[in-house]
């Protein structure tokens, strides 16, 4: 059997079985990805907290940009596992196609209206003195988009028909790239701020082209992307933004989230605080891989049963994400509570950063909680992007981070006055009653789907 009939026979078979060997090459996916952007910071730290502080200005922005390409990549993995669900070939060639279309229409319209816009976005955000190290690094990134949305695109394809091999393998290109170019073109080539962003521009650049090789050169993919087999239809990019459109809102709302919070920690405690804030963030992100990779395996496992009309697949695929990402989750927390001193040391390896170590492990001793708060309200949000239902994903988001977050910071830093721990803690709270809601509605959901297969 070839390897494009054995992950169609993966995805359409046991839920716990596709969802770990979907997750475990995306986790490895996720760690490199993560490894890369905490060696940016690690370079970037190098050169002072103004310059890691501006990171931290411009990763919100960043997120909105790589939200662009796993929106539409979400959209397009949740259509295409559909149609694989209903064993209509045709259909899921022409939904890949579409959504390369939307790839480039979308980032063109982006582009522009980032570049134009960046520096007053920046300067509401209250970027201050560090406005040109973020324009610096920002206006390289923000100048290559299409790059960065066709990359997220492009994978979510290969995800769609369980190829995650070759998907981790494109990843790891640019990982690894970015890794060994980081400390030439910051220090060696003596770019500074700007030659992280480069390094980060070849390295995905790199990425795309070795999908497009194995997308329209090889040619051994289940789907067959030729332009002959594209058909526009209108419904179907309704279809996609459906997930999409919602799917890159969420980010935005990581983004409006993270501006707010930053925008607090500036009053609380200066900028120096949105630096330890960013780095810890970093090593937050990197003990929450385990769980994107086991949410971005749902969304296709969910997307396939929901196509099939198989209601305990798509059951089990819900309750069996989330018990594994709660098992995953304890260990992480823990060992991020225990190792906080010596994490933080990784970020004040110079004399303008050492001041930044104990806040940083203080951060990270409180926000070992945070990745606890996560499964459950993901993997629901995950189950309703996969069905197709990606403005009730947007809703358990909106609720979750943009509302219970930032009230509940707001609500423990100035009216219980506990400073920059009540913010640590208010992201926490709100980000487990916001998933709570989410869970409960997605088992709403999922039986009453049940109901009406048996009605």
């Amino acid at each position: 059997m070839s390897d494009k009939n054995k992950n169609i026979q993966m995805i359409t078979g046991d839920p716990k079985k596709a969802i770990v060997k979907l997750s475990i090459p995306m986790m490895i996916s996720m760690l490199l990805i993560m490894l890369y952007n905490i060696a940016d910071s690690i370079w970037v730290a190098g050169l002072g907290a103004d310059a890691l502080a501006a990171i931290g200005f411009i990763t919100p922005l960043f997120m909105v940009l790589v939200g662009l390409g796993n929106g539409i990549g979400a959209g397009a993995n949740s259509l295409i596992a559909r149609y694989i669900g209903a064993k209509d070939h045709d259909q899921a060639n022409n939904a890949g196609l579409h959504a390369i279309l939307l790839c480039i229409v979308v980032s063109l319209i982006f582009t522009v209206l980032m570049l134009v816009f960046m520096r007053q976005i920046l300067e509401l955000m209250g970027a201050g003195s560090t406005i040109d190290y973020a324009l610096g690094y920002g206006y390289i990134i923000f100048g290559a988009l299409i790059i960065f949305v066709y990359s997220g695109v492009a994978s979510a394809i290969f995800r769609s028909e369980g190829d995650m091999r070759r998907a981790t393998i494109a990843i790891a290109v640019t990982a690894v790239m970015n890794i060994i170019l980081d400390p030439l073109f910051i220090y060696v080539l003596n770019m500074g701020i700007t030659g992280a962003a480069w390094a980060t521009v070849f390295s995905a650049t790199l990425s795309c082209l070795v999908m497009s090789y194995w997308i329209w050169g090889k040619k051994d993919l289940f789907l067959d992307l030729s332009p002959k087999n594209f058909h526009f239809e209108g419904q179907m990019i309704i279809d996609e933004l459906q997930v999409a459109i919602p799917s890159t809102l969420e980010n935005i709302i990581f983004s409006l989230l993270a501006i707010m919070i930053n925008g607090m920690l500036v009053i609380v405690a200066g900028t120096t605080a949105v630096a330890v804030y960013t780095a810890s963030m970093r090593i937050v992100q990197l003990a929450m891989i385990p769980l994107i990779g086991i949410g971005t395996a749902v969304l296709t496992v969910a997307g396939v049963a929901y196509g099939a009309r198989n209601y305990e697949n798509l059951k089990t695929a819900h309750s069996y994400s989330i018990k594994l990402g709660f098992v995953l989750s304890i260990a992480l927390g823990v060992v991020m509570f225990i190792f906080s001193s010596q994490i933080a040391a990784m970020f004040s390896y110079t004399a303008a950063s050492a001041d930044m170590a104990p806040q940083i492990a203080t951060a990270l001793s409180v926000l070992s909680l945070f990745v606890l708060a996560i499964p459950h309200g993901m993997m629901s949000s995950m189950v309703f992007q996969g069905v197709g239902k990606g403005v009730n994903s947007l809703i358990i988001t909106l609720l979750r981070s943009l509302i219970l977050e930032t009230v509940c910071a707001y609500i423990f830093c100035f009216i219980f006055g506990w400073g920059l721990v009540g913010i640590y803690s208010g992201v926490i709270v709100g980000c487990f009653l916001g998933g709570t809601f989410g869970y409960i509605w997605a088992k709403i959901f999922i039986k009453r789907f049940g109901e009406s297969l048996h009605a």
